[in-house]
């Protein structure tokens, strides 16, 4: 038999390859991990369609249940509801700031971003708002690269979705 306590822990603490500073459950894709008669149910949810770092999280969830010996189990992916920024944990937001990405600034059912709207996102190295986007996408898609008026320094914005 399993200890669903350290399935837990071991899934929850996988890195977003992408973010390697927050992890899955903290990034809010990991949906739940439920213990069934045949085996165990783990369910993720893309943060959106075709996601590249979809793969990664399934083979590192595949690694961490062999180095923990379960042989029984399922991975189902969520598409419904669809993944917000909502879910991303304020823990998280605080790591992305620390890493030097502007987490997401409103709910998202704010799509300004997304609609190529200029916004003032605060610096997270400076804090200033004296912000202007350069670009409505970086190194992923979920993300725009803005600069600092203040510091001079360019940022990622965690774009609201």
């Amino acid at each position: 038999m399993f200890n669903i306590n350290e399935i837990s822990s071991a899934i929850s603490n996988i890195p977003d390859p992408e973010i390697p500073v927050i992890s899955i459950k903290e990034l809010g894709v990991l949906r739940s991990i439920e213990e069934q008669d045949d085996g165990l149910i783990i369910t993720i949810t893309p943060t959106y369609s075709g996601c590249p770092a979809m793969d990664r999280f399934q083979k590192d969830i595949k690694e961490q249940l062999a180095l923990l010996k379960v042989k029984k189990y399922k991975i189902k992916m969520q598409y419904d509801p669809a993944w917000t920024t909502d879910w991303i944990t304020e823990e998280a937001k605080e790591k992305l700031k620390s890493y030097g990405i502007a987490p997401p600034a409103y709910k998202s059912q704010d799509k300004k971003t997304i609609l190529g709207k200029e916004v003032k996102i605060e610096c997270p190295r400076c804090k200033s708002k004296e912000t202007e986007m350069v670009s409505q996408f970086s190194s992923t898609a979920c993300k725009a690269m803005y600069k600092c008026i203040s510091c001079w320094e360019p940022f990622e914005y965690f774009k609201c979705l």
